[in-house]
């Protein structure tokens, strides 16, 4: 009897030591949690939503590469740089569907937004919050950001597959229309509209409002030609919220200082504080913007994007009423007589200038510095008011209403010291197409190297026809390359085709 309690008790010992031993070996990480974990709690809501405007500080969107694809692959912009595949991107030489920096990177890290996005809207509606209107705004944002990313993926490659729930490695989602994209970029964007604040308080300023979702959707109806919408969604900046107006100084909205200004709708809000950081997600991330690096003149970064000199010679074919140069110019290019024509110092720089070569010198340091890096603070604004008048102009314009339409573009001329339109042009008077063929070089004076050209010149129409490509291929000769109903999308990534059998490469590659 008792050696049978005797080896009862062992086992017991045994096998509680087991037990323990096992109890020890399965604890939880609090630095990897599971989906089951994790989204439990108000603050894991707010951590969600909050890394879906990590995705900005992404190499492939918001702090590198999408700006080759916006500014340089448009008649404002090309690549000189002696990376070969990197300037054929900008020159519809495409070879490799694969390269990452042209291509993969910024569809994949669109999807890695958007499946933040999805995480959010899947999960966020079964946490308790003790303020709905709270949880209501964590969702408006997700929302928000979800149409920002697919609008830009609709712009770049439109045949996109929509992904709205938290995908998994082995799905093979569907691939959809450009109409179908627009849908549901509407859905999302009107959705937000709705619950998002006219004003952030302090400490979230940067976070999207009602005023930068509305002004999304005026856009994304300006590119599907729905100009009556478009101006009742512009109507919110012109007529109601009264929160918007021109910055007095042009220099303003491509600053460090006087960020998130009066002129501004939404703003990607870059940071130095973490400088030397690296590209991943981990708590020294980089959180600023490498465009400077890439786009300053040689000597300064690495100058593997330029500007087309004619942007120049458009800037000065009209004075302002005082006689001088539009003031402009001096805020938007680098160029070989810019010190002469304005009297600028170049604050140590060491200039390497060639005949008629020019670049983007909007959101440069050169006032700070005398050469860049990859942490520069200085906000990209994705949508500024201007922008919002001179498309709520085009869309009068196209509804016929031309005689209504000058207001617009004088209010952004005026900050300039130019003339009326009227004035200056005269020979326009109420005829529609003399007046677009206008507005778009106001739209380049206003807004050049803000990444708005390509989707203009594709609501246009410019690259529809043979006509209209060797017209802007007379201004930027890369266009000599382009392919009518081939280059007007990317192609979408081989690999991404080749693993899906529901995608289709777009039509022509």
């Amino acid at each position: 009897m008792k050696k049978l309690f005797y080896i009862l008790t062992v086992l017991f010992v045994v096998g509680s030591v087991s037990s323990c031993r096992e109890d020890l070996l399965q604890q939880e990480n609090p630095n990897n949690l599971t989906e089951e974990q994790f989204w439990k709690t108000e603050e894991d809501a707010y951590k969600a939503v909050n890394s879906i405007y990590n995705m900005f500080y992404k190499t492939g969107l918001w702090a590198r590469w999408i700006y080759f694809r916006l500014d340089l692959t448009s008649d404002e912009g090309f690549s000189n740089s002696p990376w070969i595949e990197l300037g054929d991107w900008t020159r519809f030489q495409y070879i490799n569907y694969n390269f990452w920096e042209g291509n993969v990177n910024t569809w994949s890290d669109t999807y890695k937004a958007v499946f933040r996005c999805n995480q959010v809207l899947a999960y966020v509606p079964n946490i308790e919050f003790a303020d709905q209107e709270a949880k209501e705004r964590i969702l408006a944002q997700a929302k928000f950001l979800r149409g920002l990313h697919y609008y830009y993926a609709g712009i770049l490659w439109e045949n996109v597959p929509l992904v709205l729930e938290p995908s998994k490695p082995t799905d093979q989602p569907q691939q959809n229309t450009l109409e179908e994209v627009w849908a549901q970029v509407e859905k999302d964007l009107t959705e937000a509209a709705q619950v998002l604040p006219a004003e952030w308080d302090g400490a979230n300023v940067g976070r999207p409002t009602k005023g930068a979702a509305m002004a999304m959707l005026g856009k994304l109806y300006m590119q599907q030609h729905e100009w009556q919408q478009a101006l009742e969604a512009f109507d919110y900046h012109i007529h109601g919220a009264g929160l918007y107006d021109l910055a007095s100084n042009y220099e303003d909205n491509f600053r460090a200082e006087n960020e998130n200004n009066i002129e501004s709708v939404f703003e990607v809000q870059f940071s130095d504080a973490n400088i030397g950081g690296g590209e991943g997600d981990g708590p020294n991330q980089n959180m600023g913007t490498h465009r400077p690096q890439f786009f300053a003149p040689r000597d300064i970064g690495w100058s593997d994007g330029q500007a087309r000199f004619w942007v120049v010679e458009e800037f000065k074919k009209e004075h302002t009423t005082g006689g001088e140069i539009d003031p402009r110019l001096r805020h938007t290019l680098f160029y070989p007589s810019l010190e002469e024509d304005f009297g600028v110092l170049t604050y140590g720089r060491t200039w390497q200038w060639g005949e008629n070569e020019a670049w983007f010198s909007k959101y440069a340091r050169d006032h700070a510095r005398t050469g860049e890096d990859y942490f520069s603070p200085v906000n990209f604004r994705m949508i500024r008011f201007a922008d919002v008048l001179l498309m709520y102009a085009e869309a009068l314009n196209a509804l016929g209403r031309t005689s209504e339409a000058y207001q617009y573009v004088d209010r952004v001329r005026a900050r300039a010291g130019m003339a009326p339109l009227a004035e200056a042009y005269p020979a326009i008077g109420n005829n529609a197409d003399l007046f677009l063929e206008r507005l778009k070089m106001e739209r380049v004076l206003e807004l050049c190297g803000e990444s708005v050209r390509w989707a203009d010149l594709k609501r246009w129409g410019d690259l529809d026809t043979q006509e209209g490509v060797d017209a802007v291929a007379a201004r930027d000769p890369d266009f000599q390359h382009f392919e009518v109903g081939v280059n007007i999308r990317l192609p979408i990534p081989q690999s991404d085709v080749d693993n899906n059998p529901n995608l289709e490469q777009n039509p022509g590659y």
